[in-house]
């Protein structure tokens, strides 16, 4: 049963994190009848800790707090990804899984789980932005870059900032229902499930070819993609044979013409919807997908959420 909460600092905590933490898990909401929970902020270095905003966290709690706790939370910190981290906490957090405990991180507190040796063999999130810096750091895990958290009991791992909500009600809602972690998103006046993930806010550019014999083929696509064309016609236009320019295409964009096409269709989509009001018909077809439904279909496919849900997300509810 979650009981007994406690988050653990390093310096260059990151407030915003370790907020989302206290927010769900600190403070007392007994009057509407929600759970209470032994609420701790422990420090893994020192009594005092600064946060990258200039000032800093004091605490009476040490890594000795940690050996009772049903949850253990990591926030994020500015330098995570870069540094080493105290023997004594790693060592913390492989006790309390091994006795059943659940670890959770936010953002680049993920690096701090990986360290500990808690990721070997399982899936995990972090933010976008650090998911290759994971990955290549530590080659035993698998980076789940497109979602906003992963649930791989006891160690549950969340993208970034306001991800780390997401988790943390998925938690309450696992341990203790539905309606207490609807209650305590009610109070916080957030969603209590957010459809789609990260991919949504993840930017794309268009990959750098180390070669350049498919560029020109690579602009006219790009300028017709209402049209729909096939890899014989591509390659007369590179003046090459179909297999031949398969092939080429391959090495030089890491994907095929067909994924290709798709992708930036559905690129041309996301800047359609963030900055225009045309209606779910008029891009589907401005972007070659023809119609409303296969534009949900592949935009679903791609980015985890609907054309409508992006457009509300990106220009708010009246722009839907």
């Amino acid at each position: 049963m979650l009981k007994n909460v406690a988050v653990v600092l390093l310096d260059g905590v990151h407030p915003f994190e370790l907020g989302v933490v206290c927010e769900v898990f600190g403070i007392d909401r007994s009057d509407d009848g929600l759970p209470v929970y032994d609420f701790a902020v422990v420090s893994a270095e020192g009594p005092q800790l600064g946060t990258h905003c200039g000032f800093t966290v004091s605490t009476p709690y040490g890594l000795e707090r940690l050996e009772d706790a049903d949850l253990i939370a990591v926030p994020a910190g500015e330098t995570y990804a870069e540094r080493t981290y105290p023997p004594e906490l790693l060592a913390a957090l492989r006790r309390a899984t091994e006795r059943g405990a659940r670890v959770l991180s936010v953002c680049s507190g993920v690096f701090v789980l990986a360290a500990a040796g808690l990721l070997d063999g399982r899936r995990c999130a972090v933010h976008w932005h650090h998911a290759e810096q994971l990955a290549r750091r530590y080659p035993r895990l698998t980076v789940e870059p497109d979602v906003l958290y992963v649930d791989e009991d006891p160690v549950i791992t969340s993208a970034g900032t306001a991800a780390g909500i997401d988790a943390c009600l998925h938690l309450v809602r696992k341990e203790q229902g539905p309606e207490v972690a609807n209650k305590i998103a009610r109070r916080m006046v957030v969603p209590p499930h957010r459809d789609g993930g990260q991919a949504q806010f993840i930017e794309r550019p268009l990959p750098k070819a180390p070669c350049d014999t498919v560029g020109e083929v690579l602009a006219w696509m790009e300028a017709h993609l209402e049209e729909e064309v096939t890899v014989e016609q591509l390659a007369a236009r590179a003046h090459m044979a179909p297999r031949t320019f398969a092939r080429r295409f391959q090495q030089e964009t890491g994907t095929t013409p067909y994924r290709w096409i798709l992708r930036q269709r559905v690129l041309l989509a996301q800047e359609l919807l963030e900055g225009t009001d045309e209606t779910m018909d008029a891009v589907a077809w401005r972007t070659g997908f023809g119609t409303a439904a296969a534009l949900r279909h592949h935009f679903i496919r791609s980015l985890g959420t609907t054309p409508n849900a992006y457009r509300r997300a990106f220009r708010g509810p009246q722009a839907a």
